[in-house]
Formats: C-alpha cells, sequence, structure tokens
C-alpha cells in the first residue's frame, strides 16, 4: 500500500514503532519488505523515487503512457512478481522519501529522519522508528575526469539508460558509449535498440580477466548468457566494441561534437599516436559502480575494500551489519546486480523476521540462499577486479581540467595543493582546494581527488567518512528535530 508523508505515524501514533523499517525500494529493499511483511512483520519501506524498482527496474511515470516499459530492461518478470507482492501486502509504502539520518534511540528502536517531495524539501518533514533497520540505498555512478567532460552532451552510462528508462528520451541521436564495467554493454545494447546510432563502446578494461576465474564463470550461466544477448544485439546494430580504449578528450564549443579514443596500456596510461576521433553529439560515460553507505558509516558500520578500490559493508552470513539490529542488502555490501540483491534482501528479510519474531525459517531454505548469495557474490568480485581503474589514468588530465565539477576546481590546482602545499591525502585536498564541497559531497570527484592526493597510486574511493548528513536537508527541518512527536501530529491534524 502507499501512504502520504503524515500517515506512518498517524496510523501507527508515535509511540508505536513498525517491527522494520527498509530504506530504498529496489530489487534488495523490495524483496527484503515482502519477505519480512509475509513472515508477519510490520514494515514501512521508503524510497526517494516515488516508483518502486530502484535504478535497476527504473520505468515511466504513468502519464506518460508507455505501452511496454518493461522492453527496456532485463527480467522483467523478476521485479514484476515482487511488485505484485508489494501490493498485496501490508508494506507501507512511502515514496518520494528522503531518508537523510538515521539514529539508534536508548530502548534500542531506530529513528529514521526523512524530507518529502522531488527535491527532499517540498513538504513537512517526517520521522518514523523501527525496531530494525535494513539498508538498501543501492550504488552511484563513479566517474573519472578528462578533458570536455563538463560540456553539454555529456552524461553518465546510467544517467542516460535511466533517460531512456524513466522519460522514454536519448541523450543524443549519435551516441559513444565509454568507460569501463559491464553496464556499458547493457547501455549501448538499449540505446541502440530505442534508436540511437552507437559508433562505438569504449572499454577501459579487457574481458580477459573474467578467463581467470573459470568457476565464477560456470556456476553462473545467468550472467554469460545476459553477455551474450546484449553482445548479440550490439552485433545487429553494428556496434563496434573498443578494448583496452578510453575517450580522453571531448571536443565541441557548445556541446558534443566529437572525442577523441586512445588506446591504453596496462596501467591505463594513453598509448602516444593512438589516438582517433569519433564524431558524436552525444557521450555516455562512466567507471562502475560506488556502494552508497553514507547512513551505514556515519552509524560506525564496518567496511570492507573491494576488489574496485571502492568500499562496501561488512556483513555476516545473514547480511547482518557490525552494528546490531542493522542489515544491508544489495550493492551496499559490493555491486553485484538485481539478482543478487533480490536473493541478499531475502535473506535479510527472513533474519529479521527470525530475531523480531520468532518465525523460524526452513533450514534447508537459508541454506539455499547463501549458497546462491555466495556464488554471485563471488562473480561480482571477478567483475569487481576486471573493471579496476588502473593507476595511470590520471595521465588522461590536463592542468585545466575540471576535476571537481560543484566548486570548478582543476587537476592543476589538486596538484598544486599535493606537490606544493604537501597535502597528503584527499580530506586534506578538500580544505585546501575546496574540491568535494559542493553539492553532490564528493560523489563525482572522490576517486580523483583520492587519487591524485596518492600521487599516483590506486585510485580507491576516501576512507569510509561519517556525516550527518546523507542528503542535503534544509536548515528548517534541523530546527524541528526537537520538536516532539505528539506536537507535530496535533499541528497536522489541524491542517
Amino acid at each position: 500500500m502507499t501512504a502520504s508523508p503524515s500517515d506512518p505515524q498517524r496510523r501507527r501514533g508515535p509511540r508505536e514503532p513498525y517491527d522494520l523499517a527498509v530504506i530504498g525500494a529496489g530489487s534488495a529493499g523490495l524483496s527484503g519488505a515482502v519477505t519480512a511483511a509475509e513472515l508477519g512483520l510490520s514494515v514501512a519501506l521508503l524510497d526517494a523515487s516515488t516508483q518502486s524498482g530502484g535504478q535497476f527496474y527504473r520505468h515511466p511515470a504513468p502519464a506518460i503512457g508507455a505501452v511496454r516499459p518493461e522492453a527496456l530492461h532485463h527480467d522483467w518478470s523478476a521485479f514484476s512478481d515482487l511488485r505484485t507482492r508489494l501490493a498485496a501486502s501490508d508494506v507501507t509504502h512511502l515514496g518520494g522519501h528522503h531518508v537523510w539520518s538515521t539514529e539508534r534511540e536508548a530502548d534500542g528502536t531506530w529513528t529514521v529522519h526523512a524530507v518529502t517531495g522531488p527535491d527532499g524539501t517540498a513538504e513537512r518533514p517526517v520521522r518514523l522508528r523501527a525496531k530494525a533497520l535494513l539498508l538498501a540505498t543501492g550504488a552511484y555512478e563513479r566517474q573519472l575526469p578528462f578533458p570536455g567532460w563538463t560540456l553539454p552532451g555529456v552524461v553518465g552510462a546510467g544517467g542516460a539508460q535511466a533517460m531512456l528508462k524513466s522519460g522514454l528520451v536519448l541523450p543524443g541521436r549519435r551516441v559513444v558509449v565509454a568507460g569501463s564495467g559491464p553496464l556499458l554493454l547493457a547501455v549501448a545494447s538499449s540505446l541502440s535498440a530505442a534508436g540511437a546510432r552507437v559508433p562505438a563502446v569504449v572499454e577501459a578494461a579487457g574481458y580477459l580477466r573474467y578467463a581467470r576465474s573459470p568457476r565464477a564463470l560456470v556456476t553462473n550461466p545467468a550472467k554469460a548468457v545476459e553477455a551474450l544477448v546484449h553482445g548479440a544485439g550490439l552485433l545487429r546494430h553494428g556496434v563496434r566494441v573498443l578494448a583496452r580504449s578510453a575517450v580522453t578528450q571531448v571536443h565541441g564549443t557548445d556541446r558534443v561534437e566529437a572525442v577523441t579514443v586512445s588506446r591504453l596500456d596496462r596501467d591505463w596510461r594513453p598509448v602516444p599516436g593512438t589516438g582517433r576521433r569519433i564524431p558524436c553529439d552525444a557521450l555516455a560515460v562512466g567507471h562502475g559502480l560506488v556502494p552508497q553507505i553514507e547512513l551505514a558509516t556515519a552509524l560506525g558500520c564496518a567496511t570492507r575494500p573491494l576488489a574496485d578500490g571502492t568500499l562496501g559493508l561488512v556483513l555476516d552470513e545473514l547480511q547482518e551489519s557490525s552494528v546490531a539490529g542493522l542489515w544491508a542488502a544489495g550493492e551496499t555490501g559490493g555491486v553485484g546486480g538485481a539478482g543478487l540483491a533480490r536473493t541478499e534482501g531475502e535473506l535479510a528479510g527472513r533474519a529479521i523476521a527470525a530475531r523480531l519474531g520468532g518465525r523460524r525459517t526452513p533450514g534447508g531454505r537459508l541454506a539455499e540462499l547463501r549458497r546462491r548469495r555466495d556464488r554471485m557474490r563471488a562473480f561480482a568480485d571477478v567483475m569487481a577486479a576486471a573493471h579496476a581503474p588502473g593507476p595511470g589514468w590520471d595521465a588522461w588530465l590536463e592542468d585545466d581540467t575540471d576535476v571537481c565539477r560543484c566548486e570548478e576546481v582543476t587537476a592543476g590546482r589538486v596538484r598544486e595543493a599535493v606537490t606544493d602545499l604537501g597535502a597528503r591525502d584527499a580530506r586534506t585536498v578538500k580544505l585546501l582546494t575546496r574540491a568535494g564541497m559542493g553539492w553532490c559531497q564528493g560523489r563525482m570527484c572522490g576517486a580523483a581527488v583520492s587519487c591524485l592526493a596518492a600521487r599516483g597510486g590506486d585510485p580507491v574511493e576516501p576512507p569510509a567518512e561519517r556525516r550527518p548528513f546523507a542528503v542535503p536537508v534544509s536548515l528548517a527541518t534541523l530546527a524541528g528535530l526537537d520538536e516532539p512527536d505528539e506536537a507535530r501530529e496535533a499541528d497536522r491534524a489541524g491542517e
């Protein structure tokens, strides 16, 4: 069921917590929420989007009138099943809720703070309580800068796919897809099927590293089938795949007119003399995904380095984090796709139901879920290692290349902070240059700043930081935090 912003506490009363609050309505969150609800728990499901499905199953709003939205998705039936179960359950689905903080109360329950509306500030703040918390917050796209990447017409690879899935629009008519990771094949296949001309998929890594882990490939045949489907689509539309190559410069005045593609050596440094120009009017680029774990690290959850240089949460066999009573599923533990997310969500939902309500799951089912999770997680680790950025990618950068788009901090200024001012880490670079202090809070530039601060070391993400705000919130929201829930309800009742 759906609920208005004031419904959660009005329906339950300010002192009556839900059994479980799930943050994120993608594959992992949906799976965890419906599983827990079907086992008898009261569940609130919060998500920034008004529609369920997350980034993977992003789909057009009903007003657009799309006839077959499933045509742009892989494995739509799995999402359709979850959506049907959600509609039939007692889950309170709170769409359009931007969760900015969670906190543990003295009695062991959790308080979830959110703001509502398209930009998170259009309505009053929302506060609800729960006995347990499941984080299924997904991931965001990692970008590595290069000359011209701020020109209009350059979009994220995931952003291009989101435009197509949610708005049925293309970023351009002739779109080069570049970066690294399996998402590129899916994006190029979708754009081609929708009518765009894709001159090339430019993959900075190679695909041979997958062959070094034959067991992970053999035990995950669905991934091979998925790759073959995308490959067949690209072949049908005449799309070239250029491995060990990267877009090292974008050309144009008011918008993208062409890109330069260069061959890369084993460390991702451009090979001199290999650059060639490809005309296009848009570039969709991304270098993998970064687990979105700000809410978890703010609570002190332990993290672990992943094979692609990002950070994921440390989780036990049943998906519980290092903080008791807080579970996580999906990309928060490392990017692995929708199938893995659904499995981890169900595993977490069953574990939470057993902890709170004594709802025992047959041992065989738990064992099956763990085996499936471990098998798919092994493939995810291989995938992360295969597409990890090489240490030499910063050779793409010129001194006047913007690294931090929000604050317009160039690579030259970051290098100056390191060589002349003695910065030895990303935090010090931030204090000296303001890189990472803008609206995105380092999501776009964090990897680049860390790499430059390390003077050409591995481009790992910055150490996990404890930030009080996972999303921007207004001062009015903060000023109202001390207002008792009873006063909020009385105020709302009088509206």
